[in-house]
């Protein structure tokens, strides 16, 4: 008794981890839960592994050959004509999701566009020949959408004195295209993240962010104040150092030219100067 409720607990630990009860070297790895923004894309991570080979009834040793990979949404099983959201077999494979794997031991798949049917849980099945060899990893991977949720905005200061602003969702999401603006004027910047370097009071303003297309999502303005230096305009130090060269070069041609003015004029006054008569010099 106690051997069977051994071998019962062996079978449910492993049927949580993923491994089908009986076959150790069968397993599927999943991400944890994903939470995406409805018109989005997410890539969804998978790795598995399959026995090499099984023994028939006879008792010998079969080499496994996979014939069919399959994801599915909320089936345990995801067997025969399960209902399918990928099948390796079907050439009506539902376009917005693409299987980035293989059958080597690469499962991973990609969504795009997603929509809320896509709010489910995906599981990833290996059909074989022998057909003892196939399997289905369990738990799968919970997809989550989001909706319309506000976007958020983060300050993240750099080293450089450069400022980027961060657009992000409550739910984590995944390859998105995010529309800034400044006080109500649309930026270029289709990024998550906005970089302002070389900050300058410009670039003072309220700062929003939205998923592109859809303005339910638009954050609360974030207030960026830049103060200009010395409570100024901020100069280039290039710039002042020409400046005083500048002003020091004009000084000095103003003093040698007032020189040459004053000079000038001494000797015109001295030659200006009358002789006196010849009877005045007599006398002397």
């Amino acid at each position: 008794m106690a051997g069977r409720d051994r071998n019962i607990l062996l079978g449910f630990m492993v049927l949580l981890a993923g491994v089908s009860p009986g076959a150790l070297g069968q397993r599927v790895n999943y991400p944890g839960p994903v939470c995406a923004v409805k018109g989005s894309k997410v890539t969804l991570p998978c790795t598995f592994s399959t026995l090499k080979s099984v023994k028939d009834k006879d008792g010998r040793e079969v080499l496994i050959e996979i014939q069919r990979v399959v994801w599915c949404q909320d089936h345990r099983i995801c067997h025969g004509s399960t209902p399918s959201v990928y099948n390796s077999e079907s050439e009506r494979n539902n376009p917005r999701y693409r299987y980035l794997g293989d059958e080597e031991g690469d499962c991973s798949l990609q969504i795009s566009g997603l929509q809320e049917e896509d709010d489910a849980t995906l599981r990833f099945r290996v059909e074989t020949n022998p057909r003892s060899g196939g399997f289905t990893g369990q738990p799968g991977v919970k997809v989550t959408i989001s909706d319309g949720d506000p976007m958020q905005i983060k300050n993240s200061s750099e080293s450089d004195g450069a400022v980027s602003l961060l657009c992000s969702a409550l739910c984590t999401f995944h390859q998105l295209e995010v529309t800034w603006s400044r006080d109500g004027l649309t930026l270029p910047q289709s990024g998550p993240a906005l970089r302002l370097s070389a900050l300058t009071a410009k670039d003072s303003g309220n700062y929003t962010c939205a998923l592109k297309n859809d303005p339910r999502t638009e954050s609360l303005p974030y207030r960026l104040h830049v103060e200009a230096a010395d409570g100024g305009i901020p100069m280039d130090p290039m710039l002042v150092v020409r400046l005083v060269l500048f002003t020091l070069h004009t000084v000095l041609i103003l003093t040698v030219t007032a020189i040459l003015i004053r000079r000038m004029c001494v000797w015109k006054k001295l030659e200006d100067v009358p002789e006196p008569p010849a009877d005045f010099l007599e006398e002397l």
